[in-house]
């Protein structure tokens, strides 16, 4: 007799719970549409359905993201085999790698979304939410950490990152591209990814924020940040992560309240390197405290800064954990 692989569905909301009205608005239900599909993969999956939230993708917060990581390292105790996340696709990056930072590498989880809603001419949701289940019953996919599986395609959490505002194929990762894809009924895998440490936090640190540098940058925005409330800060950085001589001795008094400062590229390829030797160059960054994360965006990288905080490191170990986007 076949054992059924028993998945469970967790759905949080976003554009693939939500249909477009007589207007053409995009708008939430009162149901999720796709949370009705109990009978997806009808004989090869067991499927559990758990409607965490209905929230557009933009009211996402740390504090929901943690509450996913509980219900999920409860579902594992109580021997559910994988795990699938539905959710909003402008913050579902960075739940994934919340995830992926915070829960242990054993049953696959997978966070899949959708570009149009329910009822638009060539809807991607359904189409995505199946796909995420047959790669969560894949054996293969275990170990592999939190993947995000849209259009065929299956992506680390650590560095996928949406690229376009609208187009279905907008999930992407730069410089590595995918791990795999889903072929027919099942996941094909051609990288693996390098484990790393994880956090099992019981709370999250607020006011942890992020900068994008620019062209005739001073202090003004890091003043504003120059208070007890800040815990930390990542800076989007110029080029291989360098910043505007005006903004340094603003920078330097965020160091002098002992407040983390993570630097990383605003480019969408390459990482952050102290490269340059000139005022502002990374170099001079690095040896004022600044700690350059390579190879995270900045919201994900804001994202590793709130993990290690949340897990009370400090000092050497928080640089540690932080240098690299594998620990």
């Amino acid at each position: 007799m076949t054992v059924l692989k028993k998945i469970l569905a967790i759905h949080t909301g976003g554009t693939i719970s939500m249909s477009q009205n007589d207007q053409g608005e995009v708008v939430p239900n009162a149901k999720n549409p796709i949370a009705q599909q109990e009978t997806i993969l009808a004989g090869r999956v067991e499927l559990f359905t758990d409607e965490m939230f209905n929230l557009p993708s933009p009211h996402m917060t740390p504090v929901e993201m943690l509450k996913i990581k509980r219900r999920i390292a409860q579902a594992e105790r109580d021997g559910i085999d994988g795990v699938v996340i539905t959710h909003g696709t402008d913050t579902l990056e960075e739940t994934a790698y919340f995830l992926d930072l915070t829960l242990p590498s054993t049953i696959p989880v997978v966070v899949t979304g959708a570009m149009r809603s329910s009822n638009e001419v060539g809807s991607d949701g359904l189409y995505n939410f199946q796909s995420a289940i047959e790669v969560a019953a894949d054996d293969a996919s275990r170990g592999n950490g939190v993947m995000v599986v849209m259009n065929d395609e299956i992506h680390t959490a650590r560095y996928v990152t949406k690229t376009h505002t609208t187009n279905v194929a907008t999930f992407r990762t730069p410089t590595f591209g995918p791990i795999g894809i889903v072929a027919k009924d099942h996941a094909v895998y051609f990288q693996k990814l390098i484990r790393q440490d994880t956090c099992d936090i019981d709370h999250v640190t607020d006011h942890v924020y992020l900068l994008k540098a620019y062209a005739g940058m001073d202090g003004s925005l890091f003043d504003f940040l120059d208070n007890d409330q800040t815990a930390g800060l990542v800076i989007e950085g110029l080029g291989a992560g360098n910043l505007p001589p005006q903004t340094l001795p603003a920078v330097q008094r965020l160091l002098d309240r002992q407040i983390p400062i993570v630097l990383v590229s605003r480019c969408y390829n390459g990482v952050a390197e102290d490269i340059y030797d000139y005022q502002g160059g990374g170099i001079e960054l690095r040896k004022m405290g600044l700690m350059l994360c390579q190879g995270l965006n900045g919201q994900k990288a804001r994202i590793k800064l709130l993990v290690g905080l949340s897990a009370g490191l400090t000092g050497a170990t928080l640089a540690r954990f932080l240098s690299t986007a594998v620990s």
